[in-house]
């Protein structure tokens, strides 16, 4: 099944960048509209002001003992010349007194709300579709004398026509809106180009990362050239190119030295064998070949063994077993194994120190047998190896490998645990050193969390192995 893509990250951001816009841009619009909307009440509120002044100016002048007074002369005569203006009175029993057009007021305008001067108007549409705005008050006797809130004599309904206002209000969104999505449609295109223009380094990235091959790993990103928010990126980039370029070269030595060890044992072997049946041998020298032959086979077998060993530490697969070890017999017992070679180069063995040691016995006494052996290679005749066991203050403990002998220059010490590295000079190859013994011991070193260093001075050089002291939190009762 064909997983679909992703949408790509400069159509995210244009989306994003169009809808952000779209958003404020119509927030903006509300507020615009609500704000027009309410400049058109507020005129509407002045007009009903001054005009409900001057109705209630002639209500409450109206003498109540001149009944035949023309009321609604007075009125008319008022509002004359005002079209859109719409007046009406009523008594306190909702009889009409005066109404200069014939308008439908609603009941709330009708009954009145129990105040003397207009408050929020009333907004409503005629039967006849037009729109008016209106309020209404109450108009006290003032000749009664009572209280002009609690003895009313005249209620008194007046509105607007606002229609011209709805008009206006139509158009002015109809404008703003269109204005609003063709804004929101030029947002996103500014947006998209801005984006396109923004993410161009991505680009230029892109290109100079296709110009790495297994041949160019040395090619590094311009981490100068591009914006600040990218530069990290592109550091880690070259970080992890760096790390690439490290691990291929070492893994192109690796085969080339992995090539050239295994070609002198197997043109050995096909030589003598080809030698060997070049002419009818005797039983006697048929032995001695296979003899030879066995020999050449041992040091492959080993080399493959320790590669294989090796390998599987490359990939995490080295998992020692955990048992307190007592270091001082361990390797007290690899001293009486190689007391024999040392005895034969006059090399003087010694123990000093003990200790215990959580971790994996066979992977420790390997480790620490291979740098027995290549201390006891190296170290002249008359010599000494010493074996340092310190169980230092830090929480770890060490064991340290000494030998006399020829300095290892500087330069090569950062190597010597490299595969298949060996130093010139003193130090030469013999047949049986593959040079996979150092790194050996470095894996197993890291299997079991530690590390390992060596120096080289004085004419003495020191393999250090150090490991967390955890053998006393093991055996201590939980």
């Amino acid at each position: 099944m064909k997983l679909s893509r992703s949408p790509s990250l400069t159509l995210r951001l244009t989306l994003l960048f169009a809808l952000a816009s779209a958003c404020v841009l119509f927030l903006l619009g509300l507020v615009i509209g609500h704000a027009v909307e309410r400049h058109f009440e507020e005129q509407d509120m002045e007009v009903l002001k001054e005009k409900s002044a001057v109705a209630r100016q002639i209500l409450e002048d109206l003498p109540r003992d001149r009944p035949g007074l023309p009321l609604a002369d007075r009125l008319g005569a008022a509002f004359s010349g005002h079209p859109g203006l719409a007046v009406a009175v009523h008594d306190d029993s909702g009889m009409a007194i005066y109404a200069n057009v014939p308008l439908a007021f609603p009941d709330p305008l009708q009954s009145g709300t129990g105040v003397t001067a207009p408050q929020v108007p009333t907004k409503w549409t005629a039967p006849d579709g037009r729109s008016w705005r209106g309020v209404a008050m109450r108009i006290p006797d003032r000749r009664a004398g009572a209280d002009r809130v609690a003895s009313p004599a005249h209620t008194l309904a007046i509105a607007v026509d606002i229609v011209h206002h709805e008009h206006f209000m139509h158009s002015f969104r109809q404008s703003l809106w269109t204005f609003i999505g063709a804004a929101t449609v030029a947002m996103g295109l500014l947006g998209w180009f801005a984006v396109r223009r923004g993410l161009s380094p991505l680009a230029a990235i892109k290109r100079r990362a296709d110009e790495i091959t297994a041949n160019r790993l040395h090619t590094r990103l311009p981490v100068e050239s591009i914006p600040h928010e990218l530069a990290d990126l592109a550091a880690t980039l070259n970080g992890m190119l760096s790390r690439l370029e490290e691990s291929f070269q070492r893994l192109s030595n690796f085969s080339s030295d992995l090539a050239h060890e295994l070609r002198t044992p197997v043109s050995n072997l096909l030589t003598q064998t080809q030698v060997t049946l070049s002419r009818a041998r005797t039983a006697e020298d048929y032995r001695v070949v296979l003899e030879s032959n066995a020999e050449e086979f041992e040091r492959l077998s080993r080399t493959i063994s320790d590669m294989l060993f090796l390998a599987k530490s490359d990939n995490g697969q080295i998992i020692p077993n955990r048992e307190s070890i007592d270091l001082a017999d361990e390797i007290g017992n690899l001293l009486d194994f190689y007391n024999v070679l040392a005895e034969e180069k006059s090399i003087a063995l010694s123990l000093e120190g003990k200790g215990r040691l959580l971790g994996d016995r066979l992977m420790l006494r390997r480790a620490v047998g291979n740098l027995l052996s290549n201390a006891l290679r190296y170290t002249l005749e008359g010599g000494r190896v010493r074996v340092r066991i310190e169980n230092g203050g830090n929480g770890r403990t060490q064991i340290t490998v000494e030998n006399t002998g020829n300095d290892i220059p500087c330069e090569h010490l950062p190597r010597l645990f490299d595969r298949f590295y060996r130093v010139d000079g003193s130090r030469q190859r013999t047949t049986e050193n593959s040079g996979l013994g150092l790194a050996i011991t470095k894996s197993i070193v890291v299997a079991h969390t530690g590390t390992v260093e060596v120096d080289s001075n004085n004419g003495t050089t020191r393999f250090t192995m150090s490991f967390p002291d955890t053998a006393d939190t093991a055996s201590r009762p939980q």
